[in-house]
């Protein structure tokens, strides 16, 4: 049988969603492709082999050490604990050590690069990244296959996520959410809303727009603004003159900064009014603020994208970190940490399950999206070693880095 949300957690539960509630006219997304899109294997096929996963080192049982994005797990204010966490510790005997230590996902990967090719401990025995980015993990031979056998659960997947093209069968990541990148802004510096880039782009909004250091997702919308859907082949003239859109942007003062999940903090503070932005993090910080803010996936389309959860391949705490993994696709437990992210949940009867927290969200298109929610996003598709070598290096140049 599995487990339901004990009386005491779904009342701690409900006290999240008080201040992160998910804000009626945020913003609607309209719709009719599937989330299958994000693990297509024409989306996302990867060159070089899927089953390059590492062999394990000796499995020493200690301490899970997790990095993940901030705001990605159900956090107490008050206690300043994660409230899942905290139970699954309690239960298990297993002590996990979880840091918000993703920001980007390129400056992640270029702290532990050089540990991962000589085989050395990264200081981690999960790590939570995008598609594009555990592809190459997989590629690289950096993760550790799965022991089927100690995450039962994990045949909770949604069957559109289960067989992508990066990791085939899933054998060394699971989806930890999905989400969308769009349009996101202050309500009372734009009361009218931002439906498309020349909106984004408003002579109002010059020096206070900033933009996703993850470059799919930035050049994805511009791309698309643009008539170009950056899932199907684009040649490098339409890539560039994106990246020339881009650079005149940030050039004529428009764009404030390009930044990873940190763009929050300029959000609150007003030195940003408008960004190119994700899902749940407009929707989680516009219920932290008061309806402050709002979310719209553009006009012209918008992306969408999963974040995956490894083991590297120098874990020496396999066991254990499978163990905390098959926790969080127990649809109650997936469904008490959607409550709170408010992404798309991955696990298959996470859905009812919210029921019992809050219907309301269990009713929310941004964290179980039908056709309709899907049908103006898309998904990046996978780049060359080639492309992405140089179309990274114009991205970063565009941004000044």
């Amino acid at each position: 049988m599995k487990p339901e949300l004990t009386p005491e957690v779904r009342s701690i539960v409900r006290a999240q969603l008080s201040r992160r509630r998910f804000i009626a006219g945020a913003g609607a997304v309209s719709g009719a492709t599937l989330l299958a899109a994000c693990s297509s294997k024409d989306a996302e096929k990867e060159s070089g082999s899927a089953d390059a996963t590492a062999s394990a080192p000796v499995d020493e049982g200690g301490t899970v050490r997790w990095a993940n994005w901030p705001g990605y797990l159900d956090f107490d204010s008050d206690k300043k604990t994660y409230t899942s966490l905290e139970t699954f510790k309690a239960a298990s005997g297993i002590n996990v050590v979880y840091k918000e230590d993703v920001n980007d996902n390129d400056e992640f990967y270029g702290k532990v690069q050089g540990q991962l090719k000589l085989g050395k401990d990264i200081g981690y025995d999960i790590v939570t990244l995008t598609d594009w980015m555990a592809g190459r993990w997989v590629r690289m031979g950096y993760t550790q296959a799965f022991d089927e056998a100690n995450i039962p659960n994990k045949a909770n997947i949604l069957p559109s996520l289960a067989n992508v093209g990066f990791d085939p069968g899933r054998k060394s990541t699971i989806t930890w959410q999905s989400g969308f990148a769009g349009f996101g802004w202050n309500k009372e510096k734009i009361p009218g809303g931002i439906q498309s880039i020349e909106q984004l782009f408003d002579k109002k909004n010059k020096g206070r727009v900033e933009v996703l250091s993850e470059m799919r997702d930035t050049m994805g919308i511009i791309l698309l603004s643009q008539g170009v859907d950056p899932s199907q082949p684009f040649t490098d003239d339409q890539f560039m003159n994106a990246i020339a859109f881009l650079e005149k942007k940030i050039a004529d003062g428009f764009i404030r900064q390009v930044k990873g999940n940190d763009y929050l903090e300029d959000l609150v503070s007003g030195d940003a009014v408008a960004v190119i932005g994700w899902s749940g993090d407009l929707f989680s910080l516009s219920n932290e603020n008061g309806g402050k803010f709002g979310f719209q996936v553009p006009e012209s389309g918008g992306t969408l994208w999963s974040d995956n959860a490894m083991i590297p391949s120098t874990s020496k705490n396999k066991k254990n970190a499978e163990t905390v993994l098959n926790n969080y696709y127990d649809p109650a437990i997936a469904a008490q940490v959607a409550a709170y992210v408010t992404y798309i949940c991955p696990v298959v009867g996470a859905q009812a399950e919210m029921e019992k927290i809050d219907p309301e969200l269990a009713s929310n298109p941004f964290i179980f999206p039908d056709e309709k929610a899907l049908a103006n996003v898309r998904v990046f598709r996978t780049l060359t070693p080639e492309e992405d070598t140089k179309y990274s290096e114009a991205f970063q140049a565009a941004a000044g880095n």
